[in-house]
């Protein structure tokens, strides 16, 4: 017999060897075919979507918005001002535990793929046919990027391929710590957050480099659906997200166990934070933005502009502090004018209870509060927002007397009793201490200015009580009668028309008749007494309406008022009457610390500024502050020899001589004088005199001998003023209704505005040291008669030393000279004969 199954399995194996190869060489065929088609496919889809893709080079040209954000001179931050928030940070400054975070969660290939993840399309692609749908992903970060900067969100397979394709153009422009720079400064992270810098201080209060492992989870898991994962408005969907990113991380061994275990007990606490604002200047950014708008358009809030501004931090805070205070102080006297709303304590709900809190939510520092329950020892327990107890003491409420008018005040209280109950709704405001105590919101309102008189910078400005509870900047917008706040011009203008320090000046009543005054004018003192003859020194230390009337009448007051515009005066503060003795004009208070610049720096002219310098985001700078400076020694020596000066010690460093030295002092440079030194210095010396035993004498508290000033006080008390300076700073307060109603009685200057001025520069001046005040050449110091003003005899035991411009000293002694050139009687006049 022959073996057959041999022969027979040999055919078998044959035949089946030939199939495989057969099969093979189809399949070949096949996957080549495939392989062409495909790559036949993505040459079409690419020839289709090409005149559609832009240059991925354009993405360097993109601006990402970023807000605008404004410093104090010493960088602190007062406000950052746009709709997108967006802090750009380059690719060192990213923590690596950051960058994982990212990478783990959207794309854990992004350093080795070109752009597009072909195993993540893939596994896609089988997914999408497997499930019937097109809802699985696969994009890259470069794909996210490529979308979000030139794309829609649109959900569809041509978007999906101009996405690709622009993708592997980015990454043949860019390599990848470029691509991932821009991804993070560019993805939306919710809550207005642009980029994973400005995500972190939103949600976490944090810098960048601040975060920890679970926070930048939280934040990579926020990008799957930023409006319903970010951990304020979706804690619950941020905190799975968190996980699985946490997961990622161990399992690409980013993070060890222990590290994922601790960031995955981490608390995931989380509320909005505004921009981390460093120093409360609200006015000043305000008038920054308006003055950039106009300078550069209204894209400002969106081209990372930053400006640097005049405002000294520790100053501006003084200055926050002092209106606050002085506006609270003034309520107080004015007394208490009830509770905002009763509860009933028993029954209202604590949700009804915070609902109430949150209504009232005070402005400036003031917080809102129910009085829980009145306790033995004369205080009472207090609840604030979010549930906080604290007590109120007596010592915080004894001066809650009630409110009846603007001049009058009920019965000061002996108990709490008197003033609360369980169930009412006040305000309070925390005090130095740590206590708290009973506060209003102040009716009336205060504003300050301070600026250096070297060369016009703001160094703090605050336009009101509280901006967000009205934004009307006071500083610079309310025109308001300066009151006495103006004498020292009018007594400058005297001295430059005859007058001296000693000139005696009868303060006996004046009557104008005039039709502008509906009649007759009858100026008087604010004490409603006169006080006969009166030296020019005495007049202004004592703040006396007479003499200013009277020395305004006989120089005239079209003289004084060419004098007075040299301070920088318009025609709103100089009404061409003699009621400009009593500085019934208009000025706010910027245009005051104006003009005092002029009086504490000797007598030159300084514009104000509050600008230093604006720069772009990458540090371009666009401008910078270029102020006239007040340059003593420049002056000098060009008005001695300016043919042999070759150089100075300028900013610019420029060497000049002769002609064209002469332009650069003149004009680029150099504050120009305006009026003479030694006009000043007179003016200085009585306005010291004003603090050292005048009307400012409440300064003294400040132990410091360089400071001069004037009160103020308008008509009807209607506006109260400080304007005060040393040789290094000026400063203005003022304090008044909007409404232009009266402060009421015995609020005047050295009582209303002064205390303002007083908390401002006690902090304002803190360790600096003394100031004198150089006496220019060109003055004298004499002996004189307090009684005549003349020189003293040998034997006059009631004299004076008085200071003079060489020239115009007394020169003769008479004791039995005639004190009364106006009669001991009321002086009339007809408004004609004032010019």
């Amino acid at each position: 017999m022959h073996n057959t199954a041999g022969t027979d399995k040999d055919i078998n194996t044959a035949l089946n060897t030939k199939f495989l190869l057969r099969t093979a060489i189809r399949g070949a065929a096949l996957g080549g075919a495939l392989l062409i088609g495909a790559v036949a496919a993505v040459l079409a889809a690419y020839h289709y979507a090409k005149p559609a893709l832009p240059d991925a080079a354009t993405v360097r040209d993109i601006p990402l918005q970023v807000p605008l954000r404004v410093y104090s001179r010493d960088g602190k931050l007062i406000q950052e001002i746009g709709e997108q928030r967006r802090i750009l940070v380059s690719y060192e400054d990213i923590p690596q535990h950051v960058i994982d975070a990212f990478i783990a969660a959207e794309d854990s290939r992004f350093f080795t793929h070109p752009g597009i993840d072909y195993q993540g399309v893939i596994r896609a692609v089988v997914r999408n046919i497997a499930s019937g749908s097109r809802s699985q992903g696969a994009s890259t970060l470069t794909q996210q990027l490529a979308r979000d900067y030139f794309l829609t969100r649109e959900r569809s397979y041509i978007r999906k391929i101009k996405e690709a394709f622009l993708a592997w153009k980015i990454e043949q422009e860019f390599n990848k710590q470029e691509i991932l720079e821009l991804f993070l400064n560019k993805m939306f992270f919710g809550q207005r957050a642009y980029g994973v810098a400005a995500a972190g201080q939103v949600y976490f209060g944090k810098e960048l480099k601040d975060l920890n492992v679970a926070e930048a989870a939280t934040l990579a898991g926020v990008l799957q659906a930023p409006s319903a994962y970010n951990p304020v408005s979706g804690p619950n969907s941020a905190k799975r997200e968190r996980a699985y990113v946490l997961g990622r991380m161990r399992a690409l061994n980013f993070i060890d166990e222990a590290q994922w275990q601790q960031a995955t007990d981490h608390p995931l606490l989380s509320k909005l934070h505004g921009a981390d604002i460093e120093l409360s200047a609200p006015y000043l950014a305000e008038m920054v933005r308006q003055v950039l708008i106009s300078e550069y358009g209204r894209d400002i809030t969106t081209r990372g502009y930053r400006v640097t501004t005049t405002i000294d931090s520790r100053m501006q805070r003084a200055a926050n502090f002092a209106v606050r205070d002085g506006l609270l102080e003034y309520d107080r006297r004015h007394g208490y004018r009830g509770a905002l709303a009763t509860l009933d304590i028993e029954t209202v709900t604590d949700a009804q209870i915070e609902q109430t809190l949150t209504d009232y939510a005070g402005p400036g520092g003031l917080q809102s509060a129910i009085v829980v329950a009145l306790n033995d020892d004369n205080s009472a327990q207090l609840r604030l927002r979010d549930d906080v107890r604290v007590r109120l003491p007596w010592s915080g409420t004894s001066w809650a007397a009630p409110f009846i008018d603007r001049r009058r005040v009920g019965n000061k209280p002996e108990t709490l009793a008197e003033v609360l109950s369980a169930g009412d709704v006040i305000h309070v405001i925390q005090t130095v201490t740590g206590s708290y105590a009973l506060a209003q919101v102040p009716e009336a309102q205060g504003a300050l200015v301070s600026l250096d008189p070297e060369d016009g910078a703001i160094a703090a400005l605050t336009g009101g009580f509280d901006y967000f509870a009205s934004k009307f900047n006071r500083a610079v917008q309310a025109r308001r009668q300066p009151g006495s706040s103006f004498k020292p011009f009018i007594y400058s203008a005297a001295l430059a028309n005859g007058f001296t320090l000693s000139s005696i000046i009868n303060d006996q009543p004046f009557v104008i008749s005039s039709s502008e005054y509906e009649g007759e004018w009858r100026p008087k003192n604010s004490t409603g007494r006169f006080y006969g003859n009166t030296r020019m020194r005495n007049g202004l230390v004592r703040s006396l309406n007479l003499v200013s009337v009277r020395m305004l009448y006989k120089m005239g007051v079209a003289s004084a008022v060419r004098h007075i515009q040299q301070f920088g005066f318009d025609d709103d503060a100089l009404p061409k009457n003699l009621s400009l003795a009593l500085g019934s004009g208009a000025a706010t208070p910027l245009e005051m610390a104006t003009g005092y610049a002029v009086l504490a720096n000797g007598g030159f002219k300084v514009t104000p500024y509050f600008i230093d310098r604006v720069e772009l985001a990458d540090g371009e700078l666009l401008q910078m502050a270029n102020p006239k400076q007040v340059c003593r020694q420049c002056e000098q020596e060009f008005v001695d020899e300016p043919d042999n000066i070759e150089t100075l010690n300028l900013t610019t460093g420029a060497t000049l001589a002769g002609d064209a030295l002469r332009d650069f002092l003149t004009e680029d440079a150099i504050a120009p004088r305006v009026l003479p030194a030694t006009n000043i210095w007179l003016v200085q010396d009585i306005m010291r005199d004003v603090i050292r035993r005048g009307t400012g004498r409440r300064a003294r508290v400040l132990n410091r001998n360089d400071l001069a000033g004037k009160t103020g006080t308008s008509n009807d008390q209607r506006d109260a003023w400080f304007a005060g300076f040393n040789p290094d700073l000026v400063a203005v307060s003022w304090v008044g209704f909007d409404n232009d109603e009266p402060l009421g009685a015995g609020e005047e200057g050295g009582r209303t505005a002064l205390p303002v001025w007083i908390h401002f520069m006690r902090d304002a001046l803190a360790g600096a040291p003394e100031r004198r005040y150089p006496q220019p050449d060109g003055l004298v110091t004499v002996r004189v008669s307090s009684k005549t003003g003349e020189l003293a005899g040998a034997n006059d035991r009631d004299f004076v030393f008085e200071t003079f411009e060489a020239g115009t000293e007394p020169t003769m002694v008479d004791d039995d000279i005639d004190l009364d050139p106006y009669n001991n009687e009321e002086t009339q006049v007809e408004m004609e004969e004032v010019f």
